[in-house]
């Protein structure tokens, strides 16, 4: 089960730097974490200190990177890099030994409490100007959506719904389309860049913004105004469902564990079939199988197991095992296999897991060279966290 922690130190920290208006600050120069460190965390079968360094390391590039930079000095949310990173990053704490959350985690928190907190004086991470018809109102949505889900996977960790999160849940369901074919989801930020950023995404992110108030402690999806926001969304998703390449249904089968009527036992046996039999041999699973992609450059897609598709498939699996959804010793085999994939392919002189884009063939030492990897990282370190648990077989 994916274990709930957070440092109360972080959260008091966090809570005082809002209340003092002090939002935002650069990564530490010259702090050292856990994961810099020599460590036992390299074990026989995965390295967290090398996957915390690679998480980190591509975090403080980030946030460094003239082009993430945005308004009021602010940086812009990425769904390949700070999304996983801000999911994934917390489960290694308690592993290595960190007293508090890194820096660059708490820069993301930041980051994201001043442009929550600010909304109305921030802009868009996209202009019409700049981007083209659109672009404002598409990145505004995914900007409302993302600081939602990151926020509430924060607030899962502490235990409450806090302040922040319930704001940030506020301006998404603001800009939640009401008719139209998108009604119950968000027009989403469409830069044909496959899988996050491109028209059927609009759907993937829906589905993540019932997985994000799924993970919200307490009755906040009981409450007044957010059950109509939540069934809207909950009917698009079921309307809109068959349409949608296997990456979108996967991420309503992770948010069918809170909310079990998104899938039918007819459409969930048939998902869990696919998913089954697009296993591979060595126990992997392939992006290049979840969808119909095509690359612009007109290069190949690759094929290979990756960790973005084995990590976020697992994860899911060991989600709907937790939940109930799942029972008996089928699942446990797959997820198994998984995780054997996992901690035979992490990149242990990086801490990295593979992953190629969906769009081109890209150069790995270009600045997108290394998007895919981020997100199969933060996504495997999940999957492999969230494997510390008792079997189905014994559960049920």
């Amino acid at each position: 089960m994916l274990r709930e922690r957070i440092s109360a130190a972080f959260v008091f920290g966090l809570t005082l730097a809002a209340s003092a208006g002090l939002f935002l600050y650069p990564p530490l120069a010259g702090t050292v974490n856990a994961a810099d460190k020599s460590s036992p965390a390299a074990t026989a079968d995965w390295d967290r200190a090398a996957a915390a360094r690679y998480l980190d390391s591509r975090e403080t590039w980030w946030q460094g990177w003239d082009r993430a930079k945005r308004d009021h000095e602010t940086i812009c949310v990425s769904c390949h890099t700070q999304a996983p990173y801000a999911l994934a990053r917390p489960e290694l704490q308690r592993d290595l030994g960190e007293k508090d959350a890194p820096a660059q985690e708490q820069t993301i928190l930041l980051n994201i409490s001043k442009r929550v907190r600010a909304w109305d004086q921030m802009e868009p991470f996209y202009s019409d100007a700049k981007s083209g018809p659109g672009k404002s109102v598409e990145s505004r949505n995914a900007e409302s959506v993302l600081n939602a889900v990151m926020i509430a996977f924060s607030d899962a960790r502490g235990g409450h719904t806090s302040d922040l999160g319930r704001m940030a849940f506020d301006h998404a369901w603001a800009l939640q389309s009401t008719s139209g074919p998108t009604a119950g989801a968000w027009v989403w930020q469409d830069f044909h860049l496959a899988p996050w950023e491109s028209p059927e995404s609009e759907y993937y992110w829906a589905a993540m913004m019932a997985v994000a108030v799924g993970r919200e402690p307490g009755s906040y999806r009981t409450e007044g105004g957010v059950k109509d926001h939540l069934a809207a969304l909950n009917d698009y998703l079921r309307s809109h469902y068959d349409a949608q390449p296997l990456l979108n249904k996967l991420i309503v089968l992770w948010a069918s564990a809170s909310f079990p009527d998104l899938l039918t036992e007819t459409r969930r046996n048939a998902l869990l079939g696919l998913i089954y039999a697009l296993q591979r041999p060595d126990g992997g699973w392939s992006l290049a199988d979840l969808g119909t992609w095509k690359r612009v450059d007109g290069t190949p897609i690759e094929t290979r197991p990756d960790g973005c598709a084995t990590g976020l498939t697992a994860l899911v699996l060991e989600e709907s095992v937790n939940a109930g959804q799942l029972r008996g010793a089928r699942a446990d085999e797959h997820i198994q296999r998984a995780i054997a994939w996992l901690k035979a392919n992490q990149d242990r002189s990086t801490g990295a897991w593979p992953a190629w884009s969906l769009n081109k063939n890209r150069d790995p030492n270009s600045a997108a060279g290394p998007f895919m990897s981020d997100a199969a990282t933060g996504y495997a370190v999940m999957a492999l966290e969230g494997w510390h648990k008792p079997k189905s077989s014994d559960l049920h």
